[in-house]
């Protein structure tokens, strides 16, 4: 008899994408810095450097295309949360003058395997 599966949450879903996005921008040179990082009601996802560049990723992970594609979920309001946050993480740490950036990282997931990635760098370019 097979054992009943117990189905992911959403705070789990979240955990396991955020932990296979680190590894894969480890993988692509990335230094990742710190993770989950709450500025104000916004939490940044990871905290990356990549050369100088300080790096403001936001992970978007998906089991299944019921929702559309992962970087879909880049709503122009998340787009203005995103921004805000990356300020005020800026402004707390004094790093203003620092040359910075927000990554997006799509993931397509089947359990805590991996479909398909794929990063847009500098993706709120322009705002």
């Amino acid at each position: 008899m097979t054992p009943p599966t117990t189905p992911i949450d959403r705070q789990q879903r979240g955990r396991i994408g955020e932990r296979i996005a680190a590894a894969l921008l480890r993988q692509a040179g990335y230094t990742v810095l710190e993770q989950n990082v709450r500025c104000g009601r916004v939490e940044l996802d990871i905290i990356a450097r990549e050369g100088t560049a300080l790096v403001f990723v936001e992970v978007k992970a998906r089991w299944s295309d019921s929702y559309g594609a992962p970087e879909e979920a880049i709503t122009p309001a998340k787009r203005r949360n995103l921004l805000s946050a990356a300020g005020q993480y800026l402004r707390s740490r004094h790093l203003e003058d620092q040359e910075w950036r927000v990554d997006v990282l799509a993931l397509r997931l089947r359990g805590t395997s991996v479909l398909h990635w794929e990063l847009f760098r500098d993706a709120l370019e322009g705002e």
